[in-house]
């Protein structure tokens, strides 16, 4: 029940801000964030009949920073400007496994550019990662706020299907995935890599081997 009362507290909390504390609508979206962050580390970690105890994380059990993923992001997405220079700040903090510092760089960017695609991207990106690739509740609404700024861009489609495949799912994955693979140029590694992807969900939603292995 601990996690029913922190939800509760959350939302009281939320609406305590709107209301009385009437912060500016540009910024709703920051404290949602920020607060869905919170509750969604309570989620995963938080445990009231626990006593504290300060914890000292292992080298060997950070999330391992994917370079991979991050330069698909850079060829997807703004490499320079404002939000390219918020962006290598956290991918920085993140190769280092500090991952909460590395999600909130970028919800400190995010103050100035709220509008900002790039931004939520990011931040869905880093908290992934701060999650240990699971699809937290503050990943996912960091990436639909992505996908409503910039909806004809492929990164925000691209990278909400990948975490929604790695939540196992895989439906709303293809969703994602189909239309960007049917708009994304003729011999190109993107339409190739989203191809097989679609052909390996559905052979997994219909039992059947895919082609290709």
């Amino acid at each position: 029940m601990g996690w029913v009362i922190a939800a509760g507290l959350a939302a009281l909390l939320m609406v305590a801000l709107f209301a009385i504390g009437r912060i500016p609508r540009p910024t709703w979206e920051i404290v949602a964030a920020a607060l869905l962050l919170g509750l969604a580390g309570y989620a995963w970690q938080g445990n009231p009949r626990l006593a504290g105890s300060p914890v000292v994380q292992d080298k060997a059990d950070r999330p391992a920073f994917d370079e991979d993923l991050a330069e698909r992001r850079r060829g997807m997405a703004e490499r320079y400007g404002p939000s390219g220079q918020w962006l290598m700040l956290s991918d920085g903090l993140g190769r280092q496994g500090k991952t909460k510092e590395a999600a909130n760089v970028l919800l400190s960017g995010l103050r100035d550019r709220p509008g900002d695609a790039n931004l939520w991207l990011g931040l869905g990106n880093a908290l992934m990662n701060h999650a240990g690739g699971a699809l937290s509740p503050g990943a996912e609404f960091a990436y639909r706020r992505a996908l409503a700024l910039e909806p004809q861009s492929p990164a925000p489609r691209y990278f909400y299907g990948l975490a929604l495949a790695q939540a196992g799912e895989l439906k709303g994955a293809r969703e994602m995935w189909a239309p960007l693979a049917q708009s994304a140029p003729a011999g190109s590694r993107l339409k190739a890599e989203l191809e097989a992807n679609i052909a390996r969900i559905d052979a997994m939603l219909t039992g059947q081997p895919g082609r290709g292995g």
